[in-house]
């Protein structure tokens, strides 16, 4: 293949998943306002909210595990190890070193979230797990359209429940419905400047799937199931269970046994 056809097919390929993760992107933003809405709309059922939870932290660490996790180590094994610890401890510095720790889907209007700066710094601290969210996004589809498509499955599945957090928080604090919607559209914000960022550094994909992987784990085991576990009962395990077997299903439909 001449050379300049060769490196036309790359840069066409370069721009149609940059314009994919950016689409997808983008409608993560908007499940973030759609949980920003409702909680500023009308009251949200709490139950309801745990469910969707579950689902997605099934989801999410079935993404990681059987996906993200292995490709990391294909493209970078020596490096990926400690890459995917260090996404791991970015998310876990942030959440407790800054003076909100933070947890995703909990009820917001307490007392301590009525202080502004504290609303402000939990908004931080997301924003910077929405920023990785837009770099595993960009990541997955640089490597292939399969894993582009199940990252964002996962990334989209917490997203309703980011969204309403992020808007209680600021709501609360700020006494305002609308600082809970600009905050929601911050958050969909800087996946778009995430997905931006890996675009500029694709050379380095095999260290943003790595990190992206640490960071995932760390929301969908320390963050997003912690929660869960507060909820008694054999049904919401099962909803876990499901999340897991929805990607286990997914997986098995387009590639057949994991094994292969």
């Amino acid at each position: 293949m001449p050379l300049a056809r060769h490196l036309s097919l790359v840069t066409r390929h370069r721009m149609n998943y940059l314009w994919i993760s950016l689409a997808l992107g983008t409608l993560a933003g908007l499940a973030n306002l759609s949980g920003a809405t409702i909680v500023t709309a009308r009251p949200w059922s709490r139950t309801f909210l745990t469910y969707f939870i579950a689902l997605g932290s099934g989801f999410m660490l079935a993404t990681v595990l059987t996906e993200m996790l292995p490709e990391s180590l294909r493209l970078a094994a020596e490096k990926a190890p400690v890459l995917i610890l260090l996404g791991y401890f970015i998310v876990h510095i942030f959440e407790h070193s800054w003076p909100a720790h933070f947890h995703f889907g909990e009820e917001t209007h307490a007392d301590e979230f009525l202080n502004v700066s504290v609303a402000y710094t939990a908004l931080g601290g997301l924003t910077i797990h929405t920023f990785f969210d837009g770099v595993s996004i960009a990541s997955g589809f640089l490597i292939s359209n399969w894993l582009g498509t199940v990252i964002f499955g996962a990334v989209i599945l917490h997203n309703i429940p980011e969204g309403f957090t992020i808007a209680s928080i600021m709501t609360a604090a700020r006494k305002s419905r609308g600082a809970g919607l600009w905050a929601a559209g911050l958050l969909g914000l800087s996946r778009l400047v995430g997905i931006l960022a890996m675009a500029l550094a694709h050379r380095f994909v095999s260290y943003g799937l790595a990190i992206s992987a640490g960071v995932t784990l760390y929301v969908a085991a320390s963050d997003l199931i912690p929660e869960v576990n507060k909820n008694p009962g054999p049904k919401i395990a099962f909803t876990v269970a499901a999340g897991v077997a929805l990607m286990i299903l997914l997986r098995f439909l387009f590639f057949g046994p994991l094994a292969q």
